[in-house]
């Protein structure tokens, strides 16, 4: 690994797709992650397209960079190899909740004894400091919690979820940032700590720093809820034979599209004069553009919009995008050839490092892949890992393989 991160052990015990996109991001970067996995393994190594067993898109898409090592923490042994994979680990990031830890014995008090300088991450649904600690959570209940359904229902009518694990996600970039100043305070201190990324104060965060709007002040100026992002007319906008994204947003914007798209008496017009004005009338703002929008193709809008600064671009299916020419330009796919699975297409870790970039070094391991390799570096003898696997403490790759389900579309 030679990303910023080359040199950091990080330990993960974590599964979906929070914990492991997190850890995948850390691994990019160059650290050496290590996936602890049940015998089952990571549930996500069953969920969409596969060409072998406990190998399915999901999993491959999350868990790339890693080594994994299967450990049943139910049976004696299991836990001191654990421990022994922790006594100099730099990271260590969980997704289950806080008493679950406590209770295997495995909270930031247990292995701080073990480990001083470790960074100790839970990453779960609830604070442990509130009424819903004790709470599980996945995606779309936080997506419920935080606010994301109802605004969905401010503007379609209804409560829905967004067609993506935003939760998990911007959760996981939280994880990522939060272990990276940590780090840098150890770096400076020596000093290890204790992270908690919840689910539902991450995404309240998330969403409100635009929403709390009027209730930014106390007593409340107004409503929550940014009124540019709740009008029903929020789309892109439909041309003659397709959809255009265009947002002439700044005062700058505005006047420019006014005189490109023939309609210069708009920028003067009292309703759309200033970006206040046009937030005000939000609603007819994006309906008067949208009838402009809808007298040309989107290739001839595409030609008038070229030159003008204002942000546009065309509407990509998620087909698209593996064509886009921008994609292609900057290499942002990539494609491994796994040993097991096949050509896999892989997108690029997003941040362009000159001195030390990110990488994609190994693809997603297969469950215990480097179980025996991992415990023999964690100072086990061959005798200590032949009673491991024996007793299912631990499992092999070719153990694990008969614990796992057929994967499936």
């Amino acid at each position: 690994m030679s990303g910023p991160l080359s040199g950091i052990k990080v330990v993960e015990m974590t599964s979906v797709v929070l914990g492991p996109w997190a850890c995948q991001m850390l691994a990019d970067m160059g650290a050496d992650v290590i996936k602890i996995e049940q015998p089952r393994g990571d549930s996500n190594r069953s969920l969409g397209a596969s060409n072998n067993p406990g190998m399915a898109a999901l999993y491959l898409t999350c868990n790339r960079n890693k080594r994994s090592i299967v450990l049943d923490l139910r049976i004696p042994g299991a836990k001191e190899a654990f421990f022994a994979l922790i006594k100099d680990a730099d990271v260590f990031v969980h997704n289950n909740r806080p008493q679950v830890m406590t209770k295997l014995g495995l909270d930031y008090a247990d292995l701080k004894k073990i480990n001083p300088r470790l960074i100790y991450c839970g990453a779960y649904g609830y604070s442990k400091k509130g009424p819903y600690g004790r709470l599980g959570a996945l995606d779309d209940s936080i997506q419920a919690a935080s606010g994301i359904a109802m605004l969905n229902e401010m503007v379609l009518g209804e409560p829905r979820y967004l067609p993506t694990v935003v939760a998990d996600k911007t959760t996981a970039i939280t994880v990522v940032y939060g272990v990276l100043a940590a780090l840098f305070h150890r770096e400076r201190t020596g000093e290890g700590q204790e992270l908690e990324v919840p689910m539902f104060e991450t995404m309240v965060n998330f969403v409100m720093a635009e929403h709390l709007w009027g209730m930014t002040f106390e007593p409340p100026k107004g409503k929550p809820g940014y009124t540019r992002l709740m009008s029903k007319d929020r789309k892109p906008y439909k041309t003659l034979d397709g959809y255009i994204a265009v947002l002439p947003y700044l005062d700058a914007h505005w006047v420019k599209f006014c005189q490109v798209v023939g309609r210069p008496e708009l920028a003067d017009d009292e309703r759309f004069r200033s970006l206040a004005d046009r937030v005000r009338n939000i609603d007819l703002t994006n309906r008067t553009t949208a009838e402009i929008m809808a007298t040309r193709t989107t290739a001839d809008w595409l030609s008038v919009l070229e030159n003008s600064g204002i942000p546009h671009i065309v509407v990509n299916t998620l087909e698209d995008l593996a064509t886009d020419p921008h994609l292609q330009a900057t290499g942002f796919w990539q494609f491994v050839d796994h040993p097991t699975e096949g050509r896999l297409r892989m997108p690029s870790f997003p941040v362009n490092f000159s001195a030390t970039p990110a990488s994609i070094d190994r693809p997603a391991p297969r469950l215990g892949e480097h179980t025996e390799e991992l415990l023999r570096q964690a100072g086990l003898t061959e005798a200590d890992i032949a009673v491991l696997t024996q007793s299912g403490a631990a499992l092999t790759a070719e153990q694990a393989l008969k614990s796992v389900g057929k994967g499936g579309d």
